[in-house]
């Protein structure tokens, strides 16, 4: 297989679990009410999916901006943030993204087998992080960061006025977290994607 087919199938299913995975930790923290969500299947495991029409429109663009930081190879992190009503951080969600290992020998078939697999993994690990998590307080809010290179946000921060759609540099209030612990979900290799997620944890700001 051509390394640059190998590249767009990485890219459109890391395009595709981050919908998923954005869906799964927005129902599993009950960030929003159990009734606005449909249980679907995904890589074979049961999913929730948010149904509100202004949810979903805001994770789509979401996750189209990111596609384009990914596409040019210049994504490093993509972070779901929880936060309370003073807008501090009290959860993120972390996927690391790093340059997938083309060296490895591409018998597609298999490897396109065992990563779905490990998406499954994935997916069973977001849902098995909220029993290791201190439950949030009422009134959260989330947002999607994007970690990327300065030269891509200044030109995601220009097509800005074109799509209408607010991709803006994070505070430094939205982006510190204190004293947090660490909880490592699941990592995957492959010639496709290259990636680790793990969730970061305020619950000093929770207790308070």
């Amino acid at each position: 297989m051509a390394e640059s087919e190998a590249t767009q199938i990485g890219l459109d299913i890391f395009s595709e679990f981050l919908e998923v995975a954005i869906h799964s930790i927005l129902y599993n923290r009950e960030l929003y009410p159990a009734g606005v969500f449909e249980r679907r299947k995904k890589y074979n495991v049961p999913v929730q999916i948010c149904v509100h029409p202004e949810v979903n429109q805001y994770i789509t663009q979401v996750v189209n901006g990111i596609s384009e930081f990914n596409s040019s190879n210049q994504l490093e992190k993509v972070a779901l943030v929880v936060c309370n009503k003073e807008l501090q951080p009290l959860e993120k969600f972390i996927l690391e993204i790093n340059k997938p290992d083309m060296a490895q020998t591409q018998q597609t078939d298999r490897y396109l087998y065992q990563l779905e697999q490990s998406l499954r993994s994935f997916l069973l690990k977001i849902n098995m992080a909220d029993s290791l998590l201190t439950p949030l307080p009422a009134d959260c809010t989330w947002t999607v960061h994007a970690t990327t290179s300065e030269s891509a946000a200044a030109k995601r921060f220009d097509t800005n006025l074109e799509n209408n759609f607010p991709w803006l540099e994070a505070s430094e209030k939205e982006t510190t977290m204190d004293n947090a612990s660490i909880l490592p979900l699941k990592s995957t290799t492959s010639p496709y994607i290259n990636m680790q997620m793990y969730v970061e944890e305020s619950k000093e700001c929770k207790d308070s």
